[in-house]
């Protein structure tokens, strides 16, 4: 028997949606509110993916982490979160309903992506997990709920990395060309760039195999949102350093230079080691407008990134990597440098 406590009944929201509906305590810095609402599937079986990175790993090292993506995720019935939405008095401009690789993920997201349509007017996203989908008509029931967009988070750049992190490397369920042919099958379903992938920088990758998984998306029709890997406590990675800031930054740009269609591939240049040595055209331009270091996800109605992530890939303490809004002129002043930062 189901227990009560599970999906599609019960949901995980990120710390920072909690907030927003008022069901926790805490306030946000200054110009970081939070402007989409994550529901997270959650059962007491868990997930059953093994990938090195992640707190939800069933492999992960300390059964009682209670951390994804660096922060608490609480759980709440979705009767509790769709009222407190109802009540008006939040920043939403999305709503992005995510998977976990679990045998009841497929029936319970579409359930799930229906129960937000039916009690908002907000935009709903899909965050799939291709190892438990059974065909692309999945996708379909998914658009036929309500959903207008889906992400898939491919996250690591290679295969080889793939395998390491996510696949027979960590003993994990994951099939490299299984998300990639989902991907296919998602720009099919849902439209030219109504589909998106995640990849995380650091990882192991070079900039250029990242820039390569970035321009491989694009020209299949969906852009890439962005991650700079952190260690996850718990995770089997939690002792990894995060990328080089630099790094970080030359991907970001690369990422937006591609998906705006201003560069492709083919115009830049690598150094032997992989490091982006020419983005092919006058980047100042790129840099001083900010867009490129946002948080990059799925927009609102009004078209601005709806998925803003505050913090999710660094403590308020450290270098703020993807900016949860548009970086002002002091802002800048920091990133400006970093661009270059840590080049042979």
């Amino acid at each position: 028997m189901q227990s009560i406590q599970e999906s599609p009944n019960y949901v995980q929201t990120s710390l920072a949606g909690a907030i927003c509906l008022g069901l926790e305590k805490g306030r946000f810095m200054p110009k970081s509110r939070c402007k989409c609402l994550n529901l997270l599937l959650t059962y007491s079986s868990g997930c059953a993916a093994s990938c090195s990175y992640c707190g939800l790993a069933r492999n992960r090292q300390e059964e009682t982490s209670k951390t994804f993506i660096r922060v608490k995720w609480p759980a709440y019935s979705l009767a509790e979160i769709m009222d407190q939405v109802k009540a008006g008095q939040h920043p939403f401009k999305r709503v992005c309903v995510s998977m976990v690789t679990h045998g009841h993920a497929v029936d319970d997201t579409y359930t799930i992506i229906n129960q937000v349509r039916e009690n908002t007017n907000l935009p709903v996203s899909g965050l799939i997990a291709p190892t438990v989908m059974k065909s692309k008509q999945d996708l379909a029931r998914f658009r036929a709920a309500g959903a207008d967009r889906v992400g898939i988070a491919i996250d690591a750049a290679t295969e080889e990395l793939f395998v390491r992190h996510r696949g027979a490397g960590v003993g994990g369920p994951h099939r490299w060309d299984l998300f990639w042919d989902t991907l296919a099958d998602a720009v099919e379903i849902f439209g030219a760039y109504k589909a998106g992938v995640h990849l995380i920088v650091g990882l192991g990758e070079t900039e250029a195999e990242m820039v390569e998984a970035i321009s491989r998306a694009y020209r299949m029709g969906a852009m890439t949102h962005l991650f700079s890997f952190y260690p996850e406590g718990g995770s089997l990675m939690q002792d990894s350093p995060q990328p080089a800031l630099g790094q970080y930054r030359r991907v970001q740009l690369a990422r937006y230079l591609i998906n705006e269609n201003l560069i492709d591939i083919k115009d830049m240049r690598f150094a032997p080691d992989g490091q982006i040595a020419d983005f092919g055209r006058d980047i100042v331009p790129y840099i001083q407008n900010g867009q490129a270091f946002m948080t990059s996800g799925c927009p609102g109605e009004d078209g601005q990134v709806a998925c803003n992530r505050p913090f999710g890939n660094e403590r308020a303490s450290e270098p703020m990597r993807n900016y949860p809004f548009l970086p002002g002129a002091e802002d800048i002043g920091i990133i400006l440098p970093q661009i270059w930062d840590e080049v042979k």
